[in-house]
C-alpha cells in the first residue's frame, strides 16, 4: 500500500517537471528564434572602420563577411621576461601594430581576439616576480585549436595563425594541422595555416638593420641578445615605440641616460619611429608575400 502510494504521489510531479521542460524548451526555441531574427535584421546606423572583430557589432561582422571578409588572423604573443626597459606584453604589443597593418594591405581581412598568454610550465617553485602568467602547452594547443575552429562556424574560409614568439610555433602548426584533417575534402573549403615567415626578427629583421639601414647594432644575427646583455634589440624597440613610448619607458630611459641598446643610442623619439615604421612594413611585407606563396599552391584558390 505505502509502494502504491509513493508511486501515485510520484506522477504529478513527473508529469509537472516533463510539462515545465517542454515549456522551458518551447520558450528557448522562441528566444533563439527572436536572436536569430534580430541579428538578421538590416542595420540601420553606419558601420565603423576596424579590422578586430572585438570592435565590431555582431550586424557589422555579419555584413563584412558578406562582403567578403572571410580571412582572419589569428596572432599569438605572451608575456614574459624581455629586459629591464621593456613592458612583459611587447610581443601583444607588436601584433596589434602588425595584425591591423597586415589585415589592411591584404584587404577583406579581419584580425581574432588577441591571443596574449604563451606556452610555459609553472612549477612547484614560488618566484616573486617572475614573468607571465603562462598556460600548459596541452591547454595552448587546445585553445588555438578552438578558436580556428570556431572562427570556421563564423563563415572564415582561410584562418592564419601568426606569431611573434619563438615558443608559440609548434601549438600554432599543430592547431592548423590539426584543423585542415579535420575538415579535409569538406564544403566549404576552409583553409588553416601556420605562417612561420611572420617570426622573421633574425631571419629578416637584424640583416635588415645592420645591413640595409647601415646601423651598427652589437648583435650577432640570429641571437636574441647583444652588447646589452638584454633579452632586447633596436627593431623591437623601434616598433614597440609606434604603439606606445611608454611600453619602452622612453622617457624614464632619457632621464637616466640609458637611451641605447646594443650599442646604438636613441637620436630621438622621432628617429626611433621612423626606425620602427621600416621595420613595420618589413614584417608586414614579408608575412604578406607568405600568404600569397600559399595561396598560390591551393588546388582551388579562395
Amino acid at each position: 500500500m505505502r509502494t502504491t502510494l509513493t508511486i501515485l504521489l510520484t506522477i504529478p510531479l513527473f508529469a509537472v517537471s516533463a510539462s515545465a521542460q517542454q515549456t522551458g524548451g518551447a520558450a528557448s526555441d522562441s528566444a533563439r528564434a527572436a536572436r536569430q531574427a534580430a541579428a538578421n535584421k538590416p542595420r540601420t546606423i553606419d558601420g565603423i572602420n576596424s579590422v578586430w572583430i572585438e570592435e565590431l557589432t555582431q550586424p557589422e561582422l555579419r555584413d563584412m563577411i558578406r562582403d567578403g571578409y572571410t580571412t582572419v588572423l589569428i596572432l599569438t604573443g605572451g608575456v614574459e621576461d624581455n629586459s629591464a626597459n621593456l613592458a612583459m606584453g611587447k610581443h601583444n604589443i607588436n601584433n596589434k601594430l602588425h595584425g591591423e597593418m597586415i589585415a589592411r594591405k591584404m584587404g577583406k581581412t579581419l584580425v581574432a581576439p588577441l591571443v596574449t598568454l604563451e606556452p610555459g610550465n609553472a612549477g612547484t617553485e614560488i618566484r616573486p616576480g617572475r614573468a607571465g602568467p603562462m598556460i600548459s602547452q596541452a591547454t595552448y594547443r587546445a585553445l588555438l585549436f578552438d578558436m580556428g575552429n570556431y572562427l570556421r562556424s563564423m563563415g572564415f574560409t582561410e584562418i592564419y595563425y601568426l606569431g611573434d614568439s619563438g615558443g608559440n610555433r609548434s601549438g600554432m602548426q599543430f592547431a592548423a594541422d590539426s584543423l585542415t584533417k579535420v575538415y579535409a575534402g569538406t564544403a566549404p573549403a576552409v583553409s588553416f595555416k601556420h605562417i612561420a615567415e611572420y617570426y622573421n626578427h633574425t631571419s629578416h629583421v637584424q640583416p635588415y638593420i645592420q645591413n640595409e639601414l647601415k646601423i651598427p647594432e652589437q648583435i650577432r644575427i640570429g641571437a636574441s641578445q647583444g652588447s646589452s646583455g638584454l633579452h632586447e634589440e633596436l627593431a623591437i624597440d623601434a616598433t614597440m615605440s609606434l604603439v606606445d613610448p611608454q611600453s619602452i619607458r622612453f622617457q624614464q630611459r632619457v632621464k637616466a641616460g640609458q637611451a641605447e641598446i646594443n650599442g646604438v643610442k636613441f637620436e630621438s623619439l622621432a628617429w626611433l619611429q621612423d626606425i620602427g615604421r621600416k621595420v613595420a612594413d618589413l614584417r608586414v611585407k614579408t608575412t604578406i608575400d607568405a600568404i600569397n606563396a600559399y595561396r598560390a599552391t591551393l588546388p582551388n584558390p579562395l
